[in-house]
């Protein structure tokens, strides 16, 4: 990292003081996200647990074999798809098979499976070894990508990074003003281009920006677009072409927005913007709503890429690492 905020050593007693007041509200802000982490599964958990013990009571007293059908419905009913849902079967099958199976058992067999597929590399965002750390962000229309690159910016901002943003969604001028008064709120510079203009050229702009700054973040935004237009989708190769010209190991990070309600069009979405732009993790957005969050499954067992942030809430520090165990545990809260 570049650059890091230090405070001076003059005043330790103050320090102290703040050290002492920092962890309790650290622990209040985590009980607060997990508390919206857990509303945003709800429809989700309600579905699990409702349905699972349901079906537990309806079939008392016979084989695992014999439920293993009514359960694979279930769970395809969270958006997890059959590949996911056929493989939670599979595993439960293999434990008790022959046998009666408690709901607690049930449920221990389904989370442990669940987080075998959720498991895969590290979700913290990659940074450069020197020199700026280039992020693009992609996705659709719609998929909270703006406000989901200004929460990224303030939590980065909050670790000590400087931060610059590039504006590269040209074909909306009301993405630019957008962002632009995002930059402003959070005291970060930002490179625009005017309405219309090449997203490639904003891009290699900001990259040169941050590089003779000394920036340590650039994050460049992509205009929204659906992974069926291959015009744009080979923009976006372009827009990768030119930031390894000044930067060969960049982009760093290549983070897809996904609306955490979007369902199984979230797969589709998942392989076009992965072949087209080389996704390295994926930003859940909008899980504060009514989401099902079953599909992150098949999302990451299919392509492997990583969920890294979800966001929990609308304000900015509504952007939290993602954690596989408090995520499934939530899908069972």
């Amino acid at each position: 990292m570049g650059w890091l905020w230090n405070k001076s050593h003059d005043a330790p007693d103050q320090d102290k003081a703040v050290n002492d007041t920092a962890q309790p509200k650290a622990d209040q802000a985590k009980a607060g996200w997990w508390q919206r982490l857990k509303q945003g599964l709800k429809r989700t958990s309600d579905l699990l647990r409702t349905d699972i013990r349901d079906l537990l009571a309806r079939r008392e007293g016979e084989l695992v074999d014999n439920l293993l059908d009514e359960l694979y419905t279930i769970l395809l009913r969270t958006d997890m798809g059959p590949q996911a849902a056929r493989q939670v079967c599979d595993r439960l099958a293999e434990q008790y098979r022959g046998r009666l199976v408690t709901l607690d058992q049930l449920l221990a067999s389904v989370k442990a499976t669940f987080l075998d597929m959720l498991r895969r590399e590290s979700t913290q965002i990659r940074m450069a070894t020197a020199g700026p750390t280039v992020i693009l962000v992609v996705g659709v229309n719609g998929s909270g990508k703006t406000t989901s690159i200004a929460k990224l910016a303030y939590r980065l901002q909050n670790q000590g990074y400087r931060v610059l943003l590039g504006a590269g969604d040209t074909f909306r001028a009301a993405a630019v003003e957008q962002l632009t008064i995002w930059a402003q709120r959070l005291g970060v510079p930002i490179v625009t281009g005017p309405p219309g203009s090449d997203p490639a050229s904003v891009a290699h702009r900001a990259v040169a920006q941050a590089l003779q700054t000394g920036a340590d973040v650039c994050i460049v935004d992509t205009a929204g677009r659906l992974q069926t237009q291959v015009n744009l989708m080979e923009q976006l190769k372009k827009i990768r072409r030119v930031i390894q010209k000044q930067i060969p190991e960049a982009p760093h990070e290549v983070l897809l927005v996904l609306d955490a309600t979007a369902g199984q069009n979230g797969i589709s979405q998942a392989q076009g913007f992965s072949e087209a732009a080389g996704c390295t993790g994926i930003i859940l957005a909008k899980l504060d709503g009514t989401a099902k969050g079953g599909v992150i499954l098949p999302i990451q067992q299919r392509f492997q890429i990583p969920v890294k942030l979800v966001g929990v809430g609308e304000k900015l520090e509504d952007l939290i690492e993602f954690d596989p165990v408090q995520f499934v545990e939530g899908l069972f809260a």
